[in-house]
């Protein structure tokens, strides 16, 4: 019991500890997340089906990489990250948080495949009202999530822009002149008042991930289901889920961590970097509403059956590998920042 009161004062007081120590903390969790998929394979993973368990972990792993990458995760993770910075606080585990919830769906599902429950079929199968009600409820808090944070860092892309011309022509910058303000920031404040802490984003991530809409989940839950008759260990089955979720915390943390240092740099030193603030801004919040319209237009589209060409075919839209075009920009914009900063003397 002692050792369990001094964990929870350590998780009460982790904002106080010092960034380091709370990279420690996220990346280890990432740590254990990879051991505890490679234990549960080695004892399943034994006699004839160790090299079918083998192949299926790393299949698994490699598609954990993959949707990671996913236009949503990217926008949500960059979004969120961008708002936490703006408030001046060091968001070190928001794509873990995420990416944990977006993966607590899969690992149930993987438990509920390898107990041998038929209902997840029911889920996973188009067409059925369990499968129509859980895209429902994913495409809808995703889009509405989107959409806010999208409005949010709007009106944050526009103060800093105005702040940018303001600088050309002369004039001061002051600590506060970055943070998003004025009517939409106002009407959002409310609404955006329950995202406070990085774990927070851990619900999100959740219910983020109840569509079953992406083809990397669904396929890894196919394969669980084709494996156990195949006849692998209920072990080794488990840990299918477990890899994909070491893979897709693995790469969310790094891009949450990535985006935190990005935007710090950007407010932290604010007139070298004002330009590249605007930029980085401006992407996060253009791809969060293109995101948010598309998710929207889907979820109009399946609620009320609509059979309108629009709606029809922003649910239909595929953004496949999109989110990689869009981390390689924010890796562009940011090597440009650097160049230019180390071109540029301080004032």
């Amino acid at each position: 019991m002692t050792a369990l009161t001094e964990f929870a004062t350590l998780y009460r007081e982790r904002e106080n500890l010092s960034l380091r120590t709370r990279l420690l903390f996220t990346f280890g969790a990432v740590a254990a997340l990879h051991v505890a998929a490679v234990v549960l394979l080695l004892p399943g993973g034994a006699g004839a089906t160790q090299p079918l368990a083998l192949g299926l972990v790393v299949t698994a792993y490699v598609a954990g990489i993959k949707h990671s990458y996913d236009w949503d995760h990217i926008a949500a993770i960059d979004n969120s990250t961008r708002k936490f910075v703006s408030q001046r606080k060091d968001p070190v585990s928001v794509g873990f948080a995420f990416s944990l919830g977006h993966s607590s769906v899969v690992i149930l599902a993987g438990l509920l495949v390898v107990a041998g429950a038929t209902v997840i079929g029911q889920f996973m199968e188009d067409g059925t009202t369990g499968n129509r009600v859980l895209g429902l409820i994913g495409s809808g808090v995703s889009g509405l999530f989107l959409l806010a944070m999208g409005l949010f860092n709007g009106s944050a892309f526009v103060r800093a822009r105005q702040v940018y011309r303001s600088v050309q022509a002369g004039a001061g910058i002051h600590e506060d002149d970055l943070e998003a303000k004025g009517f939409v920031a106002r009407l959002l404040a409310k609404p955006l008042s329950k995202v406070e802490r990085p774990r927070n984003i851990y619900v999100i991530g959740f219910l983020f991930g109840l569509g079953f809409d992406t083809a990397t989940t669904i396929g890894l839950l196919v394969i669980t289901t084709t494996a156990s008759l195949a006849g692998v260990s209920l072990l080794a089955l488990m840990a299918l889920p477990f890899a994909f979720t070491a893979a897709m915390t693995l790469c969310d943390s790094i891009n949450g961590v990535a985006m935190m240092k990005m935007y710090k740099s950007a407010i932290n030193d604010p007139q070298r970097k004002l330009g590249f603030n605007v930029v980085i801004t401006g992407i996060s919040a253009a791809s969060a509403l293109f995101i948010s319209v598309i998710t929207l237009g889907g979820f109009l589209n399946a609620a009320l059956d609509l059979e309108d060409p629009l709606t029809t075919w922003l649910g239909e839209i595929d953004l496949g590998d999109a989110g990689l075009l869009l981390v390689g920009l924010f890796v562009v914009m940011w090597a440009i920042s650097g160049w230019r900063g180390r071109m540029k003397p301080a004032p």
